[in-house]
């Protein structure tokens, strides 16, 4: 198949002449395992173009002056290369971070992992000295035997040359004078000659009076000491002067010590699982009220404390405020914090509730008076004489706030309504009926803004107040006719999002402060230049939004940027 040379990134597109006969063939007929291709028509020339993709790991390229081999173990090659790759400090790293830092640990795990270590280090402390004095000791014993031996006559190759016993039963003498040398190995009464490269081994180690450890090879270690004294040779009879050497075998040293060392490292690693078990059993049961002092802490922490009555019952128990331990301490000054937040929880209840209540009763006073004043300025322009142009303007005047003062008469009424947890109306509420009755009243109060409605092409009930589900979604385009300039564009739209139904107003306005955000809920909250007011505003319609939509197990959300700015509604659906 004949190409043109590919780019050097893309898809290599062969020609369709070069293509094999595909009539009557499936595609694994005609192209190998790992090909692609595709059969829609390309837009430019509307020919059937196949892809040949580059394939998913090529291998690596040899570096100058390196050779490669073809063929051989393509995918090992492929993953060894991968792991070459990657350099061996970023895998180091990779693994220090599957580790749990030491801070990250739990105190108990802390105390455990303490206690290991320091029983480990002293064990292996007492191992390696109870080791080394018992070596040092045998070797003593084997040394003296070697003092003692060299007291005692010797005749050359004489089996009784030597007499010793004890550890070091096994032993070896080597004759070195003027005539010749000789060397022999006693074990169990036999006596075996050295080679001359053994012999060697002791002429070039420089022994003397003080003993050392050699290694004869196959024939094992000694500890041997050298004298120069006269030697007999029993064949001739005749004595010359000449150097003796003695040595005690240290097989059986080195046994004992070995068989120490084992029972050593068996009684460690026996402490250490034993220290493991009971330890970790008595930090856990030790630091089972410091467990229960948490328990409690995080109670406490999952009650809420914003609003409302707070029953703080939680307290830590009296067991574990025995202030003569430490923990005990922690929970006698845990419980006595526990006191003070609940007496100042509950005196803050009480001061809201007197002010609720002054609300209250001092907003209903207020809705006589109001009255009276409406109908006596009504009244005023019933009047058959002729009244001064001054007074039906100051007349005028007085009716418009007192009609403003009634409304927020009305709306401190209803939070403190609905701050006394007095119940609302439940029935079946049709939110895109409610939604397009609402917009029709914002539409016809400001024709200058543009109202959209989304909605979905099915109706969508929540369970509810239907006349306060009104007020919230008229007190949502009331903010946003008022906060915003004539031409914005405000949608109001209706989604069911599962268990949810999100009602929400969006406009294109220039945006809630960032300072505000926060606090916009709150009675009484007013925003800055940034959202200039076209009309007046009392600061409660949108804490009566939260306010209604709390009451009916549901939440608020504002989500605000210049030009794009949505609050948002979600009440409970109906099941």
């Amino acid at each position: 198949m004949s190409s043109s040379r590919p780019p050097e990134t893309g898809t290599e597109l062969p020609d369709r002449a070069d293509l094999p006969d595909d009539e009557g063939a499936s595609p694994l007929d005609l192209f190998h395992e790992g090909v692609g291709f595709r059969d829609d028509l390309d837009d430019t020339d509307n020919r059937m173009t196949y892809a040949v993709p580059a394939p998913a790991a090529a291998p690596a390229r040899p570096a100058d002056g390196e050779d490669g081999e073809d063929g051989e173990d393509g995918e090992d090659g492929e993953d060894g290369d991968a792991q070459a790759r990657v350099p061996l400090s970023r895998r180091l790293a990779d693994a220090r971070d599957r580790v749990r830092p030491w801070s990250a640990w739990t105190l108990r795990a802390k105390l455990v992992a303490s206690m290991l270590a320091l029983f480990t280090v002293l064990s292996m402390m007492t191992a390696v000295f109870t080791v080394t004095a018992l070596s040092q000791s045998l070797i003593g014993q084997v040394d003296k035997q070697l003092s003692d031996s060299l007291l005692h006559p010797v005749r050359g190759g004489d089996n009784d040359g030597v007499a010793v016993g004890g550890p070091g039963a096994d032993r070896t003498e080597v004759f070195l004078t003027t005539d010749g040398e000789a060397g022999y190995v006693y074990r169990s009464g036999v006596r075996t000659s050295l080679t001359s490269a053994q012999i060697a081994v002791v002429k070039a180690a420089g022994l003397g009076s003080v003993p050392k450890t050699l290694d004869l090879g196959d024939a094992g270690r000694y500890r041997v000491v050298a004298t120069t004294r006269p030697i007999r040779n029993l064949q001739t009879g005749s004595e010359v002067l000449g150097t003796y050497v003695a040595g005690i075998s240290t097989a059986p040293t080195d046994a004992i010590v070995g068989r120490m060392v084992v029972l050593a490292i068996s009684t460690v690693a026996a402490g250490i699982i034993l220290v493991a078990v009971l330890g970790t059993w008595l930090v856990r049961r030790n630091l089972e009220p410091l467990r229960r002092l948490a328990a409690t802490a995080t109670k406490v922490s999952q009650t809420p404390l914003d609003s409302g009555k707070v029953a703080l019952g939680a307290r830590v128990d009296p067991i574990d405020t025995d202030t003569r331990t430490e923990v005990g301490q922690v929970g006698a000054a845990f419980n006595e914090m526990l006191d003070h937040v609940d007496e100042a929880l509950n005196a803050r209840h009480q001061s809201e509730q007197r002010v609720r209540q002054f609300v209250a009763d001092a907003s209903h006073e207020l809705r006589t008076p109001l009255a009276s004043i409406k109908g006596y300025a009504e009244l005023s322009r019933r009047e058959p004489d002729p009244v001064p142009p001054t007074v039906t303007h100051a007349m005028g005047r007085i009716e418009s706030e007192a009609d403003r003062m009634s409304s927020l008469v009305e709306d401190l009424l209803l939070l403190a309504r609905l701050d006394a947890g007095r119940p609302l109306d439940e029935a079946p509420v049709d939110m895109s009926m409610l939604v397009i009755n609402a917009v029709s009243d914002a539409h016809a109060a400001s024709p200058g803004h543009r109202w959209d409605l989304d909605l979905p092409p099915e109706p969508v009930e929540v369970t509810g107040d239907g006349a306060r589900l009104h007020q919230v979604v008229a007190n949502l385009l009331a903010n946003a006719r008022t906060h915003t300039p004539d031409g914005t564009r405000v949608t109001t739209s209706v989604r069911p999002e599962g268990e949810w139904v999100r009602v929400a107003v969006h406009d294109d306005g220039p945006g809630v402060p960032v300072s505000l955000q926060p606090n916009v809920f709150e009675r009484f909250a007013r925003g800055d230049d940034a959202r200039v007011r076209a009309g007046g505003s009392t600061g409660l319609g949108l804490s009566i939004v939260a306010a209604v939509s709390k009451a009916h197990g549901g939440r608020v959300e504002l989500d605000s940027h210049p030009g794009d700015t949505t609050f948002s509604v979600l009440l409970p659906a109906v099941p």
